[in-house]
């Protein structure tokens, strides 16, 4: 009897141990009181730009050499509905708020651009990867 007594209060010092580590730093723990790993940023320097240029929309998509998507837009995601959605302004924006994404999300610095389609936004969101 004695040694599943022993045993029992050896389980309750280590509860009791455990309680007491988690309100020692809650800045590195979550509300649970668990210790969550440190997450850490993936840095991508080459990205590749996918144009879409149809006669009603522009779709810009950006993935990295192995061909995985990083970011997305459309002009008509941003905001440009009808008419407007088929003009080159509307392809700078997109393309431009594609980029916008994966730089400040993978720190990006050079790109490549692969441009499909004759639609109008096409010239342009050439112009705006330059900037």
């Amino acid at each position: 009897m004695s040694t599943n007594q022993e045993n029992e209060s050896s389980v309750a010092n280590v509860e009791i141990d455990a309680a007491s580590d988690s309100t020692e730093d809650s800045s590195s723990k979550g509300k649970s009181g668990l210790v969550r790993k440190k997450r850490y940023k993936r840095v991508i320097t080459d990205i590749i730009v996918h144009v879409y240029a149809t006669f009603n929309n522009t779709h810009a998509t950006v993935t990295d050499v192995k061909g995985n998507v990083l970011a997305w837009s459309t002009a008509g995601g941003n905001g440009f509905r009808g008419s407007r959605k088929s003009t080159p302004f509307a392809g700078q924006v997109a393309t431009s708020k594609a980029l916008q994404k994966v730089v400040e999300t993978y720190g990006s610095e050079s790109a490549e651009v692969r441009v499909y389609g004759a639609g109008p936004g096409r010239d342009a969101s050439v112009r705006s990867v330059r900037e």
